[in-house]
Formats: C-alpha cells, sequence, structure tokens
C-alpha cells in the first residue's frame, strides 16, 4: 500500500514539471542542450521494482537470486537495444561499451548497481544504473559522439559487500569467495549464478590509469540533503567500515536457583558493552558512527542465564586512524566490563572491511561546475554509506553525486526520491561526462 503511495505520488510530481524542457528552462538549460529523459528514468524505476517482489509485494532482489538474475537480464536487454552489446566479467559485474572517436584516449566510466538488500527500497543503486543508461540513449538520440569510450559498469552484490568492484580492483581474496551471501550461496556459487567465472577472478582486474575517471550517482540515503533544502550533494569521500564479530561468554546456569551475586550473565556484560560503544563515539568530534545491529543470545531460553553472546559491532569514519583509535577505546573499556562481571570478551575483525575513499578533488569541481550551470543548489559532504566507488578510487579518479532522499529513509520499502531529484542528478551527471569528454 505505501509502495502504491510513492507511485502515485511521484507520477504527480512528473506532471507537474510539464515535462523536463520546462524544467530545464527554468534552471538555465544545460550547456550542451541536452537533458535526460526524466519520465523514462521514473518508468524504469519502478519496472525493475518488480523483479523480486514476493506476493505481499515487497522487494526481495537480493544479490544471486532469481528476481536479481532476472532484473540483470531485463536490464542487459535494455543495454542492447541501446548499442553497448553489454558482458559479464568473471565477478559477475555487466560492463557496457560506447566507442569514443579517439581509441587512444582512456575510457570514461559510471554505473552502480541494481541488486538491494532484503525488504529493500527502488533507488538505492537502481537511480546511478538507470541514469547511466539514460545517458547513453540521449548521446544516441542527438547522435553525439564522445571523444571517451564511455563504459556502463553495473557492479555484481554491492549489497553483499561490494563484491563486484572489490574483484575488479584485486581485492577479493579466496577467503572472500567461500563467504556466504545474503541469497544462502558462497560468494563463488552466486557469482556462477548470474554468469560470472570465480575461478578465473583475477581476470576481471582492472588496473590503476586504466579509467580516465569514474562518477556515480546515486541517492543521498540520509537525510542532510532534504533538511537542507538542497539539490545535489558533492561527495567528497566515501567512510571506511570495518567490522568486528564480538564474542562474550559467561556461564549458563538455572535462572530461578542461581542467586544475582553468583551469576556470570553474558547478556548483562553484553548490555553493558553495548552502552560503552555508544559512549565511546559520542566522547569525539566528528561525524564517526558505531553501531551493534546483531545480537544472538544463547542458549535462549527464558529459564536460563544468557552463557553466550555474539554481538556484530561496526565502526564507520572518514578517518581510518580515528577508526582504530576508537576501536581501541572500547577495548578498554571491554576489559573492566569483562572483569567485573566474571565473562570473557573476544573480538574477531572481519575480512570484509572497506578502507576510507577520497574522491578526486578535480572531479568534485567538475561536478561543481556543472551542477552551476544547471541552475541547482549544491553541498560538498561526506557519505556515510559504503559504494563502489570507494574500492575504483583506487585504480581512477573517482566521484559521486548524490541526489535527495525524502525523510532521510533509505534500505528500506519507504525509500523514496522524487522524480524531479532524479532528473536533476541524471542532468548532473551527463553535463559531467560531456565536460569530462572535452579534458
Amino acid at each position: 500500500m505505501q509502495r502504491r503511495t510513492f507511485v502515485k505520488r511521484s507520477s504527480l510530481t512528473v506532471i507537474g514539471m510539464g515535462m523536463f524542457g520546462s524544467l530545464l528552462s527554468n534552471n538555465k538549460k544545460a550547456v550542451a542542450g541536452l537533458s535526460v529523459n526524466g519520465k523514462r528514468i521514473e518508468s524504469r524505476i519502478f519496472e525493475l521494482a518488480k523483479f523480486g517482489k514476493d506476493s505481499n509485494g515487497h522487494g526481495y532482489r537480493v544479490a544471486y537470486t532469481k528476481g536479481d538474475i532476472e532484473g540483470r537480464a531485463w536490464f542487459m536487454e535494455l543495454m542492447k537495444k541501446a548499442g553497448l552489446d553489454p558482458t559479464i566479467d568473471a565477478a559477475g559485474n555487466i560492463i557496457g561499451k560506447r566507442k569514443g572517436k579517439n581509441p587512444s584516449l582512456k575510457p570514461i566510466g559510471f554505473g552502480s548497481h541494481i541488486d538491494m538488500v532484503p525488504d529493500g527500497g527502488n533507488y538505492d543503486g537502481t537511480l546511478g544504473s538507470i541514469s547511466a543508461l539514460e545517458i547513453i540513449e540521449i548521446l544516441n538520440e542527438n547522435n553525439v559522439v564522445t571523444e571517451h569510450q564511455l563504459e556502463v559498469i553495473i557492479f555484481g552484490n554491492e549489497e553483499g559487500g561490494t563484491i563486484g568492484s572489490k574483484a575488479m580492483v584485486g581485492e577479493l581474496t579466496s577467503d572472500g569467495l567461500q563467504q556466504k551471501s545474503q541469497s544462502g550461496l558462497t560468494m563463488a556459487e552466486g557469482i556462477k549464478a548470474i554468469g560470472g567465472n570465480p575461478d578465473n577472478i583475477q581476470s576481471c582486474i582492472r588496473k590503476k590509469g586504466d579509467f580516465q575517471a569514474w562518477v556515480e550517482l546515486h541517492i543521498e540515503q540520509g537525510g542532510i540533503l532534504e533538511k537542507e533544502k538542497i539539490q545535489i550533494g558533492v561527495v567528497e569521500g566515501i567512510v571506511g567500515i570495518v567490522h568486528w564479530e564480538v564474542t562474550v561468554e559467561g556461564f549458563a546456569n538455572h535462572a530461578g536457583a542461581t542467586q544475582m551475586n553468583m551469576r556470570q550473565d553474558a547478556l548483562l556484560a553484553a548490555s553493558k558493552f553495548i552502552i560503552a560503544v555508544n559512549e565511546v563515539v559520542n566522547s569525539v568530534k566528528g561525524t564517526q558512527v558505531g553501531t551493534v545491529g546483531k545480537i544472538a543470545v544463547l542458549p535462549g531460553a527464558y529459564n536460563v542465564i544468557p552463557g553466550k553472546v555474539v554481538l556484530g559491532l561496526e565502526i564507520r569514519d572518514l578517518n581510518a586512524d580515528k577508526i582504530e583509535m576508537l576501536f581501541k577505546e572500547m577495548e578498554k573499556l571491554t576489559a573492566n566490563i569483562a572483569k567485573d562481571s566474571k565473562t570473557t570478551i573476544s573480538f574477531v575483525r572481519q575480512p570484509n572491511e572497506s578502507k576510507p575513499a577520497l574522491t578526486n578533488k578535480a572531479l568534485q569541481q567538475t561536478i561543481n561546475t556543472s551542477v552551476k550551470a544547471l541552475g541547482f543548489s549544491t553541498k560538498f559532504m561526506q557519505s556515510g554509506a559504503g559504494h563502489d566507488s570507494q574500492h575504483i578510487a583506487s585504480i581512477a579518479p573517482a566521484a559521486m553525486i548524490f541526489i535527495p532522499s525524502v525523510g532521510g529513509i533509505s534500505h528500506s520499502p519507504n525509500e523514496f526520491s522524487t522524480a524531479t531529484d532524479m532528473a536533476n542528478g541524471a542532468n548532473v551527471l551527463l553535463q559531467t561526462i560531456l565536460k569530462l569528454d572535452k579534458e
């Protein structure tokens, strides 16, 4: 019911705009006179959303599942119609190339992902992917041939650990391939399911300098742009993300017969640890965040004192040193908690961490120039969410463009961005690509 309401709301937005020619005329018109077809972007957002829906209308286009496979096939058909002749690399990334006039120039890459979290929204990743295809079609319709080759890349399994982009930069290890994905398959099995070849994963690696630039359009997934009434965010950097599995071991015993002062309650100690995480993160100035988002209690019965608790700890910040400092402070407090509660608390750092990545300053300015030419308001900001661009930044100048998320909601069926904002972002991406092509 909520999703149908959003469709109606979005369609009204498009009708109210009087098509995108008038929208652009109110925004000083684009330098090259080209603009995206916003109605086409929106309709494809909703069409892709049909893949992976359950009987209740909830979206489950999780990577490597039937919905993901069908959605990818639909997208590749659109790429073929646009003349991109898509291929799938060893990691399962979909790559479509449009030839440029000068084969000696390095390609300009742009795109995103189309997989989603369980019961997620319709815009995360999808906007950047469909907008990338839209740019190719606008160039085709206007007989514009760029100097550089253009590459549209749809990364595989972004939501399950940025697997496709990690593989492309050589960071997907053999251990990583054996990890379980959200589909229930291992990463290797999942990659095979979408047409990749995990046995030859090295073949998809791109070297430093292979791209002239990489640009990704994305919803903000936060509420800053909407709150400040800003139309476009220029991303300065993408935070690092580190996970730890935290195990608290006490002693399981009878809940009725064991006196309170004789207990080794693992859950009580875990609760104090969760509070300590919050205290440490808030004790330092900055935009860092720390979260305990997963908890399992054993044996899990009303009448048994918890003997073991396994937690999931995550810390994010744009500064890798700050992440390490925060963790060390948490460790110090944890030692006291363990002593007082007569438990043991251990940490295992997980292999799927993402390093902080600053975006390219020259690209930031190119995006900002495009924004100003279109007459939109802009804000330089960091991304608190991880993205494929984080990894591509290690081999190419990379940048990201954000548009507002209504209510700051993401990873939810209530995720929503207006048709106007989507068109704004896609037009900024289009003008940025055209500017980069002249460099």
